[in-house]
């Protein structure tokens, strides 16, 4: 259930930037109001503003087969072994950019491929306790056939290669905990429970 609280109960005292790059971070001066009425002590705290991103499970739904993209990814270099991740296809919104438009894009982008119908899965908060960061999930309709190569853009330094697997390989790979981002488990473990709905939805469109 959630809190009967909303954004006039916190105060921001002071806002900052502290950082910026290739993202920013942001110091905030906060006071937020406590479950027993009161208001908690000023405190301060960082928020890495990440911007808000769209997330593509690839399927087929003639084949029943998914097309999964495999990158580099730096954060996890000190943590993992293996710091390439294998992923579904998502990107940053741009300016003016409607979801559906990101979607294309980056699937186009990122695998070569054309969504031929898009069908919504949620939209989530992917690290709330110190990032802005949401990102809106769907699936789309691919034909796999297609699916070869290796793609990105260049000048963002992308270098992905794809993966055609059949449902039941990428959900073993997901039970086997072989898929460990939090995007691609969450749209492959929404596929579990809806994998006749959407297909229905994306035959019938056909």
């Amino acid at each position: 259930m959630n809190s009967h609280f909303d954004d006039s109960d916190v105060k921001i005292l002071k806002q900052q930037i502290v950082y910026q790059g290739h993202f920013q971070i942001e110091q905030w001066k906060v006071q937020f109001r406590l479950f027993n009425g009161g208001w908690s002590q000023p405190r301060l705290r960082e928020v890495f503003e990440r911007g808000e991103a769209v997330g593509v499970l690839l399927f087929d739904a003639n084949s029943d087969q998914l097309v999964l993209i495999e990158q580099f990814r730096v954060g996890i270099v000190n943590k993992a072994k293996n710091p390439w991740l294998m992923e579904i296809v998502a990107g940053v919104i741009k300016k003016d950019e409607s979801l559906e438009q990101v979607a294309r894009r980056e699937t186009q982008e990122e695998s070569g491929l054309e969504i031929t119908n898009l069908f919504p899965i949620y939209q989530y908060w992917v690290s709330p306790g110190g990032s802005s960061e949401r990102m809106y999930l769907f699936c789309g309709q691919i034909d796999a056939k297609l699916a070869r190569g290796i793609h990105g853009v260049a000048e963002e330094g992308e270098d992905i290669r794809l993966h055609v697997l059949s449902l039941k390989s990428a959900f073993d790979l997901l039970n086997s905990g072989k898929i460990n981002n939090s995007s691609t488990i969450i749209a492959l473990q929404w596929l579990q429970l809806n994998e006749q709905i959407v297909r229905a939805a994306f035959l019938k469109s056909e």
